[in-house]
């Protein structure tokens, strides 16, 4: 199975950037980004693989501090583009393709953890990979949805789990990423907004 085939179609994964009504001024409302689907999948993959370090790799090991740089750093590019979506979307696209490149190269740490003990990978339509996409569907989940897993299973099963997890991070990444490229083209950026506040400003003082 080529993991890069994996697809996450189904509405109930596609991130729901919504735009909050912009207040009076140039610098629309930002932030927020708790509300995002990609943070909080992004969360849930910092957590699990801080867990995951600590029960499967060895003390000393420096993949531990990679792993769960490259999961932090998928994690916080979120956060700092939400908060700096305000001033500069092209900032904010900048941050997110970094969170995205990030969770991409933790996404290869658990290939590689496969690979070198010859476990499989599976199937994106396998029982299992399926099990963990309607998990990952239901509202609200969290770390906690998943850590009597992390607590209890094989190595092999929870890098697995955590495959699963960063492609369905990688995809709400993708759409949001997509929406926000759509909205700059639509709507410009800090400068245009700044002329179009200046112009209506001095309409309404003529």
């Amino acid at each position: 199975m080529n993991p890069e085939n994996w697809s996450y179609r189904s509405h109930r994964f596609h991130e729901t950037y919504e735009q909050k009504p912009a207040p009076s001024g140039f610098i629309p409302a930002h932030g927020g980004y708790r509300k995002l689907r990609s943070f909080q999948k992004a969360e849930i993959i910092y957590d699990f693989t801080h867990r995951f370090c600590e029960r499967f790799l060895q003390r000393g090991d420096r993949t531990i501090d990679q792993m769960v740089q490259a999961a932090r750093s998928g994690k916080q590019n979120i956060l700092e583009g939400s908060q700096a979506s305000g001033t500069s979307k092209e900032t904010e696209i900048k941050l997110l393709n970094v969170a995205r490149a990030s969770l991409e190269e933790l996404l290869e740490d658990y290939r590689d953890f496969l690979r070198v003990r010859r476990a499989p990978i599976w199937a994106k339509d396998s029982r299992e990979a399926l099990f963990v996409r309607r998990l990952g569907a239901q509202h609200n989940t969290s770390y906690e949805s998943y850590r009597t897993y992390v607590e209890s299973r094989p190595p092999e099963i929870l890098a697995n789990i955590a495959l699963c997890l960063i492609h369905q991070a990688n995809y709400l990444l993708d759409q949001q990423i997509r929406q926000l490229e759509q909205a700059f083209l639509a709507e410009g950026g800090l400068r245009e907004r700044m002329t179009r506040s200046r112009l209506a400003a001095r309409e309404r003082q003529a």
